[in-house]
């Protein structure tokens, strides 16, 4: 499995230039809100994923007044050896990413290296917000796992602006219309399978960790919702061609699939209560992480950003101690009270570091 040994981080966030070394299990960063605890772990993130999991543009990742931001990190990888990626972006757009100083041709053709799964709060806008976010992490997870759903997206979403494209204009060529809707058809049903499955071998885990988790008797579930479910692509498109003429887009296909999360039967953004969403969450993020692991034959990084603070003490240490006891791979976490964290961590392993952090700085304890 790979683990992180050492990263360099310049002009990323608040970090002008940080170089720091890692325990193999667990490390700590503890600081108070807005000191950089979560850029650290983001900069981990942007590693393995080739972009924030926060910020939605790149810009937003460059420290004040600099034209661009570089990270490096060294890895053991799998096979006991190590390898050092990097990725520089400029304030152009230029985006470079770097398996030891070999350039790849593609930047997506890195997704899946270096596994990753982070749990933030900010995870709450799956339950709060629209589709796009749910359909985000879903993408985020099986791109990482599967090579050939992310090629098949990547090409439905260019046939999908092509298309869109041509409803904008005055006369369109129904012929080619129909040729792009074949295609678009042929990349849509393999994406819609791997959801489909995704999301059968994901439920049962995410409801093993959410009664672990909550105590609670409310039955959680995911419900994939899919117009592939009752007819093809090609024929969805076909039968929607008048609307798309009118609305002058593609207002049908993959790209509105829905992942409902459910408690008892209900929609959770309604019906739970927010430590019952927080609870059921972190179970989604813990279930991808035990689906990753199955998936790869090792455990993927797990990033824990501050979630001492919202949840009872007791249930997310039950939570830490399924995933230590289970051959767990490397975890980072993060919390603004050090002491509550030792409290828990130390009791999981003799093998952890500590950080402290100050205005984008970082010194080892």
């Amino acid at each position: 499995m790979p683990i992180l040994e050492k990263i360099v981080i310049s002009d990323f966030r608040n970090i002008l230039l940080q170089e720091l070394e890692f325990s193999p299990n667990v490390n700590c960063v503890s600081g108070n809100n807005g000191e950089g605890k979560t850029n650290l772990l983001d900069a981990i993130y942007y590693l393995s994923m080739t972009k924030s999991a926060f910020a939605l543009s790149d810009k937003f990742n460059f420290r004040h007044g600099t034209e661009e931001f570089s990270l490096s990190g060294l890895y053991r990888m799998e096979n006991g050896l190590s390898s050092r990626f990097s990725v520089k972006m400029t304030s152009k757009g230029e985006k470079k990413m770097k398996r030891d100083e070999k350039q790849y041709g593609k930047v997506s053709e890195h997704i899946g290296v270096l596994p990753v799964v982070m749990v933030s709060p900010s995870d709450i806008s799956m339950v709060s917000e629209s589709g796009e976010e749910r359909r985000r992490f879903v993408n985020a997870v099986l791109s990482q796992m599967d090579r050939e759903y992310m090629t098949a997206l990547q090409q439905y979403n260019r046939l999908l602006l092509q298309r869109n494209k041509m409803l904008k204009e005055q006369d369109v060529d129904r012929g080619l219309l129909e040729v792009i809707d074949m295609r678009m058809s042929a990349f849509a049903e393999p994406v819609f399978q791997a959801r489909k499955k995704f999301v059968e071998e994901l439920t049962p885990i995410v409801q093993e960790y959410y009664k672990a988790l909550s105590g609670d008797s409310e039955q959680v579930s995911i419900e994939y919702d899919s117009e592939l479910s009752k007819a093809s692509l090609e024929q969805i498109l076909s039968a929607s061609y008048d609307k798309d003429r009118v609305l002058k887009y593609t207002g049908a296909g993959i790209q509105r699939d829905d992942f409902l999360f459910k408690m008892n039967g209900h929609p959770i953004r309604r019906y739970g209560s927010q430590g019952q969403q927080k609870s059921f969450l972190v179970s989604l993020k813990f279930a991808q992480y035990e689906l990753m692991k199955k998936n790869y034959g090792f455990a993927p990084i797990l990033l824990l950003d501050d979630v001492f603070d919202k949840l009872d003490m007791s249930r997310i240490s039950n939570l830490l101690e399924m995933v230590a006891s289970n051959d767990f791979g490397q975890i980072f976490i993060t919390d603004s009270n050090k002491v509550r964290m030792a409290g828990i961590v130390d009791k999981l392993t003799q093998d952890r570091a500590y950080f402290d952090t100050s205005a984008g700085t970082f010194r080892r304890l």
